[in-house]
């Protein structure tokens, strides 16, 4: 379903010319026929949309550590251009939670696994990310468990 709102998207962009747009929608397809083939799939199937979810994710971090060397490199209209794209790339994604949700459930999970040492927060980061998965980013997450133990 997200596979074909993206495909309906670039007919969108190709009318309206928005090439900046279009050639973003475009590499998104591309990404989704290479995990397809890595899953020794057809090209021709459709990623399902949480499949489709997990490749637009790793497309967004792919920019934003772009943005980082970009910007450490003293190149900041290269990092203007990765976040133009990640604008385009984020519109795809799911709402990920906020910090005070994710501590809410942080705390419920450290009192149902009966964690107290600061060494075992290791053994909570993993429970929540296995709950969280598609949900919440991981630094949100890895920051929360910190914050927890300090």
């Amino acid at each position: 379903m997200l596979q074909q709102k993206i495909k309906d998207d670039i007919k969108v962009a190709m009318k309206a010319r928005e090439t900046e747009k279009l050639e973003v929608l475009r590499g998104i397809l591309a990404a989704f026929t290479n995990e397809l083939i890595a899953q020794k799939r057809k090209p021709a199937d459709e990623l399902s949309d949480e499949e489709a979810v997990l490749v637009i994710q790793k497309l967004a971090k792919q920019r934003k550590d772009s943005i980082e060397q970009y910007r450490a490199g003293g190149r900041e209209d290269l990092a203007e251009a990765e976040k133009k794209e990640l604008k385009y790339i984020k519109a795809y994604l799911p709402q990920m939670m906020a910090r005070d949700e994710i501590k809410k459930l942080a705390l419920t999970k450290q009192t149902e696994m009966s964690l107290t040492d600061p060494s075992k927060k290791g053994m909570l980061m993993g429970a929540l990310m296995k709950d969280l998965k598609g949900k919440a980013e991981g630094g949100d997450v890895k920051g929360v468990v910190d914050e927890m133990f300090e």
